[in-house]
């Protein structure tokens, strides 16, 4: 485990001690799995074969780091790579991931990144042979007592000499002019250091010999129910009687009348930014709502069960209508705005948040306990649709779609845009002026003037530089 914890620390430092990140991120990910699967061996993968499907979102994930360029997506398919390697590890020998309630996936996640602090230090330990060390203890002394005592000396003689004869000064100089770079050493040397402990931690966690009893070893225990059925169901029929007017509202505008315009007394953006986040915080509440009453109300007969899981589902679908009349205020601000970073990853935010409310619903018929490995399913569904949308490429086009129904088009931000939306902006050359097509197309090509190395390659990276050769200068561009 040493050998192997040292080899991925070099690995890493090698592969990600770069100014980007691409194919060195998913092939250490891929080492890092090989060298636990080599350890645990073939026991250890059939205990782990429960929870193998994690590996499928886990190669998807760290995959989309050598292709999109995007900083917002490198941050968050990192961050869920770390996610899905602590669920991993912590899973590797026993228990199911589906057995976590939705309140101890982050327990897990935050529990097991402390405990692997534990592994290196003892890994080190148990590696090192500190007797021997030990017996070598008096040479050691002694040769430290012999250096100080030396270093001195060869000092004073040598600047004498260096005084004494010019061509022994120049040459001496010579010899010793050059750059240790230990600057560099030490620096590479933290990084390895670092990235082994890091490993250790993983694969310390992933092989530990488990406790008695930990989260996912067996299913989650029912919360002992507190709220009375009488109780419940008044808040349950007060809510629904509230979201039904006001849902009824949002579709006799939103859906069936005039939507192309503001509302009476607002402009497009007021109405649309009007009431958009206190509507996604309802739906987050009632989502929080229901989670609740489920867990805490008392269903006696089977009657009041089905009665309970009836108002509750009409809850849900009632905020659902909500939220997606937030989703089609958001629609009428860019339509009239245009596209940004946070817009888009705001829709693809409410629509996972529209697919675990549906998955509530399901939940409330069907095997309850569920809910919160639905949960993670729809948050890592919500990240690769991201990679697979490529939002800055999707900006790009939808700007550009808009440009030509209104003339209005910020090159400014097209400009500030990755490498990802490099071959969507090459038809805004035709449509803009010299100024702004030599804005654009130097601003990029700043971007991308320095070549990626291997493990710096990136697909979106790759097509931008071809794009961008493809479409030489501007005018070259404008008139091929």
């Amino acid at each position: 485990m040493l050998l192997a914890s040292l080899s991925l620390g070099v690995l890493a430092e090698v592969l990600l001690d770069r100014e980007r990140w691409g194919l060195g991120f998913p092939v250490l990910v891929a080492a890092l799995f090989g060298a636990l699967a080599w350890l645990g061996g073939r026991e250890g993968w059939q205990r782990a074969r429960p929870n193998a499907w994690l590996l499928i979102p886990l190669g998807i994930v760290s995959g989309f780091v050598a292709v999109r360029d995007s900083g917002w997506l490198l941050s968050l398919n990192v961050l869920t790579a770390g996610v899905l390697l602590t669920l991993l590890a912590h899973f590797w020998a026993a228990g199911r991931v589906e057995r976590l309630g939705l309140t101890t996936y982050p327990a897990v996640v935050l529990g097991s990144a402390l405990q692997a602090l534990r592994y290196p230090p003892a890994l080190a330990r148990e590696s090192v042979d500190v007797s021997s060390v030990r017996a070598h203890a008096p040479r050691l002394l002694s040769l430290g007592r012999g250096l100080l005592l030396t270093l001195p000396v060869l000092l004073v003689f040598s600047v004498l000499l260096d005084s004494a004869d010019g061509v022994f000064s120049s040459t001496m100089g010579r010899w010793l002019s050059f750059d240790l770079g230990l600057d560099v050493l030490v620096a590479r040397s933290v990084g390895v250091t670092f990235s082994a402990c890091v490993a250790a931690g993983v694969l310390g966690h992933a092989l530990r010999r488990r406790a008695s009893k930990e989260w996912g070893d067996t299913e989650a225990e029912p919360a002992t129910p507190r709220l009375g059925f009488i109780e419940a169901l008044v808040l349950i029929l007060a809510v629904d009687a509230l979201f039904f007017v006001f849902a009824a509202f949002q579709v006799a505008y939103l859906f069936i009348g005039d939507a192309v315009s503001p509302a009476p007394g607002y402009s497009f953006a007021e109405y649309a930014r009007h009431g958009f986040f206190e509507l996604v915080v309802v739906s987050l509440l009632t989502l929080a709502l229901v989670m609740a009453l489920t867990r805490w109300t008392r269903r006696e007969s089977p009657v009041a069960q089905t009665v309970f899981r009836a108002g509750a589902s009409l809850m849900v679908v009632l905020t659902l209508v909500i939220l997606a009349s937030a989703m089609k205020r958001l629609s009428l601000y860019e339509d009239a705005f245009g596209y940004t970073l946070l817009r888009v990853y705001t829709h693809v935010f409410m629509m996972a948040l529209g697919a675990a409310l549906a998955w509530r619903a399901v939940t409330l018929w069907w095997r309850t306990e569920r809910f919160a490995v639905g949960a993670l399913v729809t948050a890592l569904g919500a990240v690769v649709a991201l990679n697979v949308l490529n939002p800055e490429a999707f900006i790009a086009r939808h700007n550009l779609e808009r440009h030509a129904r209104t003339g209005s088009l910020d090159v400014e931000m097209l400009s500030r845009l990755s490498a990802d939306a490099v071959p969507a902006l090459m038809p805004a050359l035709s449509v803009l002026s010299e100024a702004e097509g030599e804005l654009l197309l130097s601003q990029h090509r700043d971007h991308l003037s320095q070549r990626d190395t291997v493990p710096e390659w990136n697909f979106s990276r790759f097509m931008a530089r071809r794009a961008l050769l493809q479409a030489g200068p501007w005018r070259e561009a404008v008139n091929p």
